[in-house]
């Protein structure tokens, strides 16, 4: 597929037999309960003209989260929604001085005091990506709702930082990968964008368009290192060589990870740049395939071995293995479909996580997930 060409998206829903008006009111239905349900369904909250996302797990307010729910108001023509989350993370997350100045505090309390003055670079790719889109579907307004301005401002930022000796840039210079935190020469494969940055390349300031492209490239070449030749799977943090990174504990497929078929997915639907998705795609749901009676919601290293420990987002995995379909070659892609479709929203205090990832998939596999430029 390459949406980004014929302006054509794939309804894998559709293609499984469920109606227009069945998948357009599942959409709603889940946007309603994730951002205006009860208070043990929701995780969007207001405050007078700003609004905020609560990572219920760990009880703050993360870029990953702020952002997410930014690209999903997008999505679904909510500009309301997506400027209340826009002024609470400039008004509380943006960094105006020290060496992250331009960045964004990864991690905030609900009452909008920082937990820490670092910077996580997914949220910012992601406010980026979700601020060229609103200014494609809604236009530039004034001040902090210019959005061409502001993600521009923001990749820029994401590239230049350190050049004059303070901080850390976001993307290695030389390699064109994103790092795990800028301040670190080691990479998060879920954090890896390559759709993004393709049309970042047609949108970021021009003198880095062509770094843009690059990083596209490199990315794509990058997850062949990291994600297994057998299986697919992938490890949450990967050295530069795609092996996994294991000082820190995050060297096995476990929950960043799950992202980067969800990733692959949507990178196949919107660019189609390289048959490889579709092969690794179909590895990952052969492997989890061949799982069952709950031995799929177990941790494993990458080459398949599994650790005896439960995942904490079995939803979450559920959802971004069905997106994976938008490329798989598996003869099991639909079956992935069909069983989000019969899977409901996560209830309970890691309902932050998974609902994010199923909501993302819903779009996805819907033909909802979609380019404006």
């Amino acid at each position: 597929m390459n949406a980004f060409k014929t302006g054509k998206y794939t309804n894998l829903f559709l293609e499984c037999g469920y109606s227009e008006s069945e998948i357009n009111e599942r959409i709603k239905k889940i946007w309603d309960t994730m951002f205006f349900g009860s208070d043990d369904e929701r995780i969007y909250h207001e405050t007078g003209d700003m609004g905020y996302i609560v990572d219920t797990g760990n009880f703050d307010v993360r870029t990953e989260g702020m952002s997410y729910g930014m690209m999903m108001s997008v999505q679904l023509d909510q500009k309301d929604v997506f400027d209340r989350l826009w002024k609470w993370t400039k008004t509380y997350m943006w960094m105006d001085k020290g060496d992250n100045r331009g960045y964004f505090a990864w991690s905030v309390s609900p009452e909008g005091i920082k937990n820490s003055y670092g910077p996580a670079p997914d949220g910012e790719e992601y406010f980026a990506m979700a601020l060229f889109f609103a200014s494609a579907r809604w236009g530039d307004g004034e001040g902090i709702f210019n959005y061409s301005r502001e993600a521009r401002d923001i990749l820029h930022e994401c590239v230049h930082k350190g050049e004059d000796g303070r901080g850390f840039s976001m993307w290695n210079p030389q390699n064109k990968l994103i790092k795990f935190i800028p301040n670190c020469e080691f990479s998060d494969p879920s954090y890896h964008l390559p759709h993004f940055y393709e049309l970042f390349s047609l949108l970021a300031d021009e003198k880095d368009r062509a770094f843009w492209k690059e990083a596209a490239k490199a990315s794509r070449e990058y997850l062949k290192k990291a994600c297994h030749p057998v299986t697919g799977l992938a490890a949450e943090y990967a050295e530069y060589d795609g092996t996994p990174r294991m000082q820190e504990g995050h060297g096995f497929f476990y929950s960043d990870a799950y992202r980067v078929a969800a990733n692959i997915g949507l990178d196949w639907e919107w660019f189609g740049a390289d048959e490889w998705e579709c092969e690794c795609a179909g590895k990952i749901q052969d492997f989890f395939a061949a799982k069952t009676g709950g031995e799929e919601n177990f941790i494993f290293k990458v080459d398949g071995t599994k650790i005896e420990e439960k995942v904490l987002h079995p939803v979450g995995l559920l959802a971004t293995n069905a997106q994976t379909s938008l490329a798989s070659n598996s003869i099991h892609k639909m079956d992935f479909v069909k069983r989000l479709w019969e899977t409901p929203l996560r209830s309970g205090e890691r309902r932050y996580y998974d609902n994010c990832l199923y909501l993302f998939a819903f779009l996805a596999l819907s033909g909802n997930y979609r380019i404006y430029i």
